[in-house]
This record gives C-alpha cells, sequence and structure tokens, in this order.
C-alpha cells in the first residue's frame, strides 16, 4: 500500500523556485523543502505519487498542474482571486503559503474554489492569438507616438483611416521632411501590418481546418474569426456549463454581489475569468449596437437598456449584450442550428 497516498502537498509557485509543504493525513508537517522551477528538480515530487498536490493560479501553475498530473499525483488549482486567507494574510510568505494550501486542500478542496486549466493544445493553439494582440497594441502605440511627435511641429497626422490604409497616408500626405523624422516608427507600424496580416491567415485556417464549428458562431453580425476561435478554445467543450447561463459568470460579465439582510448593493461586474474573450465580446457587444450594428434581438435588448436612461445606461446596455451574446454562442455551439437574429436558439441543457 502506498503510504504516501494519504499526504496533502501545498505548492507556493514562483518563478524561479517553489516553495514545498507535505501533510500527513493527522495535519502533522511530514516535509518542507523548496524545488528549482526546472521539470528536472518537480520530478523528485513524484515520489509522493497518489497524494494530492494544491497550488493557486499563476503563470506557471498550467504547466506544473499537468506536469504532476503525468507523475501521479491528484492535482487542485486553487483560484487566487477567491483564497483571502493567502492574499489577505498579515504573514504572508512563501512557506505560510504553502503550509495554508496544504491545510486548505487537507480540510475541503471547494474552499479553494478549484478551477480547471485547459489543455495544452488549445493553451497553444490561444498563443497565436495573444501575440495577434501583443503586435496589435504595438502597431497602437507607434501610431499615438507618430501623432504625438508630429503634433509638437504643428503637423496632423491623418486619423480618419483604418490601421492599416495609416502608413500609406503618412506616406502621401505629409511633408518629406517630416516623413524622415518619422520614418523609423512609420516602418514599425507597416511591419505590424503585415505581421497582423499573417496571423489572421493562420487563424482563418485554424477555424477551418482545425475548429468548424466557429463557422456557425460567426453567422451572429459582429463575430470575427478572432471572438470565435477564442470563445471555442476557451470554454474548449460546449457541455462544459450545465446550464447556458453559467457562461456569462465564467467570463465575469455579471454583477458582484454584497447582499446581508434588506441591503443589497449594485456593484461593477466582476471581470473573473479570461480577460481577453471578455474584451472581444464587449467590442462585439459595442458594434452590435453601434450605428451599423443589425436588426437582432440582441441589438434590440440592449436598446432597451438604453432607453432607460442614466449616466451609466450605454454601458450597462453594453455588457448585458455581452453576456446574451456568450450565451446565443454557447447555445449555437451545442444545438449545431443557424443563428436565427429575431429567435435566439434553443437546446436542451445539460444533466
Amino acid at each position: 500500500m502506498n503510504q504516501t497516498a494519504n499526504y496533502t502537498i501545498g505548492i507556493d509557485l514562483g518563478d524561479r523556485q517553489h516553495t514545498v509543504c507535505v501533510l500527513r493525513q493527522s495535519g502533522e508537517i511530514e516535509q518542507e523543502l523548496t524545488v528549482r522551477n526546472t521539470r528536472e528538480d518537480l520530478l523528485g515530487l513524484a515520489r509522493f505519487k497518489g497524494s494530492t498536490a494544491v497550488m493557486e493560479t499563476g503563470t506557471h501553475s498550467p504547466w506544473v498542474s499537468r506536469y504532476l498530473q503525468q507523475m501521479g499525483l491528484k492535482v487542485i488549482v486553487a483560484n487566487a482571486r477567491k483564497v483571502r486567507a493567502i492574499s489577505k494574510s498579515d504573514r504572508k510568505n512563501d512557506k505560510s503559503d504553502a503550509r495554508m494550501l496544504a491545510r486548505l486542500g487537507r480540510a475541503d478542496p471547494e474552499l479553494l474554489f478549484p478551477i480547471r486549466h485547459r489543455s495544452e493544445q488549445c493553451q497553444r493553439q490561444l498563443l497565436t492569438i495573444k501575440v495577434r494582440d501583443a503586435v496589435v497594441r504595438t502597431r497602437v502605440n507607434q501610431m499615438n507616438s507618430i501623432r504625438f511627435l508630429l503634433k509638437s511641429l504643428g503637423v496632423q497626422v491623418p486619423s480618419n483611416c483604418s490601421a492599416r490604409r495609416f502608413a500609406v497616408r503618412c506616406r502621401e500626405e505629409l511633408d518629406p521632411l517630416d516623413l524622415e523624422a518619422i520614418l523609423p516608427c512609420l516602418m514599425l507600424v507597416e511591419h505590424c501590418n503585415d505581421q497582423v496580416e499573417e496571423l489572421d491567415q493562420e487563424i482563418e485556417r485554424a477555424c477551418k481546418e482545425a475548429h468548424p464549428e466557429t463557422e456557425r458562431l460567426r453567422q451572429i453580425p459582429g463575430v470575427g474569426p478572432v471572438t470565435a476561435l477564442c470563445f471555442v478554445l476557451t470554454l474548449e467543450s460546449p457541455e462544459r456549463f450545465p446550464h447556458a447561463r453559467d457562461v456569462g459568470a465564467y467570463l465575469g460579465l455579471v454583477p458582484r454581489q454584497d447582499q446581508s439582510g434588506n441591503t443589497d448593493k449594485q456593484l461593477r461586474i466582476t471581470k473573473a475569468g479570461n480577460k481577453q474573450l471578455r474584451s472581444l465580446l464587449v467590442n462585439c457587444s459595442h458594434y452590435i449596437l453601434g450605428r451599423y450594428g443589425p436588426e437582432c434581438d440582441l441589438r434590440n435588448s440592449g436598446l432597451r437598456i438604453c432607453e432607460r436612461g442614466g449616466s451609466i445606461a450605454k454601458k450597462k446596455a453594453v455588457i448585458a449584450t455581452a453576456r446574451k451574446l456568450a450565451i446565443t454562442m454557447l447555445a449555437l455551439w451545442r444545438s449545431g442550428e443557424d443563428y436565427k437574429p429575431t429567435a435566439q436558439p434553443t437546446f436542451p441543457e445539460a444533466a
């Protein structure tokens, strides 16, 4: 019989090294140690095969959790946003964090609000979308730098054009002396345009070849290949949630709650979950509610919220539309139906 099967291991992850606390079933500390952040050093934890390892979400938690599972350990990944016993501790350090994780995992794993990391394959595919986002932000920064640098000379840079046309307009309209001054930044913008175009083609291929289900999601006006692919890769499975509305909370598009007795405060959204997908859905919502938005139930329900008035009515409408958009996308993915703009698709809830 494996004597270590009932051990609980708390692991406080770090960039260079991890702090480990091993608890016996009785609650006594069996061992405390530090291991370097390498696969070779983590392999030493294989001697605790069958035990439960507990760690918080972080940069290294996806690959470390998968690696420990391959070694035969049961892994619990705690939601760092929820474990206030660690984040709000008055005596916070790596050793005490590892101990607290081990004791919470031994007492009741539900206290850790455990999350499930996506597979390595999905994580790698999402890198393309994240790289595209980084390149787009670099392009925006360079365009803003060009505008700022020339503004001090009293030179107006074209503003009523797309990012892809920005460099062309600058070369056509700027004085040769001004153009020479900002040429390095302009060349960066052009290079970013080329990179974004290549990444868009790669994302389009991934949608058609690896994830054909995204075609159905793209039937919704405003939802493009980037949003559709990010949605599919983030959720991984259409049966992930028992109820369709759960996807709104998963993506942080529902209000926080602070209710006690007769007091029930109106708070901002939680902003939990995947930040990039939430931003993409909000951008789609802006388009749906905008001037060129199509006539559909999503748009009409959002406009009804805007009509209520108030200083933040438009913001509430955008978030509500983004949440309904996520639910609609999940519905289409589950049911396999085509998108009907004036009737939300129906589908059986998962058991």
